[in-house]
């Protein structure tokens, strides 16, 4: 591989080989493993590998490694978290194209298919999919679909046709061994620890990839999708806040590993239009009417855009903030 800045990251051989990585940490959470992984295993173009690892859990870890004798099963080597754990998933993995599903995300049986066929391009970097919400009470009717990402998911505003974007949504996502190799793993000083509602480990992955290779690409293809579980404890207003709130800390962090311009050019745009044309269509529907949940839906959107800004000034004034289970909302 040439070490020339802007080469091409990869080459497309007549085959590649793909691993699958799922990150696990809860107890309760182990029904909606099994599906994930089983999701996996039904795939019409299969990985090569399926890695299951477990973050700093033991008992989890005997339970899997009895249940799917099958499977990779690993305990998490690196920094407790996701991104230690995907790292310890990449590091263990031997596919040319390393996917990762999470522990409460179901795969459509043509989920790899249709992610692993772009690689065909040498200049692609990564690859995500569509992440449809499965809501476990049903939709709120005051939820607006434009925050759909707080809960894992893909959101209105995000490409309805393959396109290009900054980062792929991290519950369904794809990365070329390459970025890995060249320029490290997901930086374990950013994002989720246990069921502290962070992230943003895959965005800054995702710029330095592209600050390496600027003629990479980063796909998103909303033919590829999976389903996420999204339970009652997440369908609250307590927990949008929360988790927007978050996501600015989350943000800061990646500002201060990347720039500001690198880390909200899509936040930005975001910003710009989704949020203003999903307040601009929610209220042109009311047209006098009484209608509570289009007005519930302008005032999330509103309260989740404080809440995110409060706290990307917070994280950026006081670096060393700290998000404890007590902000989370949700077990």
């Amino acid at each position: 591989m040439t070490e020339r800045t802007g080469a091409q990251p990869g080459a497309p051989p007549e085959h590649l080989a793909v691993s699958a990585v799922v990150c696990a940490y809860k107890d309760e959470r182990w029904p909606l493993t099994q599906r994930a992984v089983k999701s996996l295993t039904s795939q019409t173009r299969p990985a090569e590998e399926i890695i299951l690892v477990v973050d700093h859990n033991d008992s989890l870890l005997r339970r899997a490694r009895a249940a799917l004798p099958d499977v990779v099963v690993l305990h998490n080597a690196g920094a407790k978290g996701l991104s230690g754990a995907r790292n310890t998933g990449v590091s263990a993995s031997a596919g040319d194209v390393v996917a990762f599903l999470d522990d409460d995300a179901e795969a459509a049986p043509d989920w790899l298919e249709r992610m692993v066929r772009h690689y065909d391009d040498p200049g692609v970097l990564a690859v995500g999919g569509q992440v449809r919400a499965r809501w476990a009470l049903g939709r709120p009717a005051w939820y607006p679909a434009e925050f759909d990402w707080v809960v894992g998911c893909s959101y209105r505003g995000q490409p309805t046709s393959l396109a290009e974007v900054r980062n792929p949504i991290g519950a369904a996502m794809s990365f070329r061994r390459t970025v890995f190799e060249t320029v490290g793993g997901f930086d374990v000083t950013v994002g989720r620890v246990g069921a502290l509602p962070v992230g943003c480990e895959e965005t800054e992955l995702s710029i330095r990839a592209r600050r390496r290779w600027p003629e990479g690409r980063i796909l998103h293809d909303p033919s590829a999708v999976v389903e996420h579980h999204v339970p009652a404890s997440r369908t609250n207003v307590r927990y949008l806040l929360s988790r927007c709130w978050s996501e600015g800390v989350s943000k800061a962090r990646v500002a201060r590993l990347t720039g500001a311009d690198a880390a909200l050019q899509s936040e930005r745009g975001y910003v710009g239009r989704t949020l203003t044309s999903g307040v601009v269509r929610e209220l042109a529907a009311v047209r006098g009417r009484r209608d509570v949940h289009r007005l519930a839906r302008v005032a999330a959107m509103a309260a989740g855009l404080a809440s995110a800004a409060a706290g990307y000034t917070r994280g950026s004034l006081h670096p060393r903030t700290v998000i404890t289970a007590s902000t989370e909302g949700a077990s």
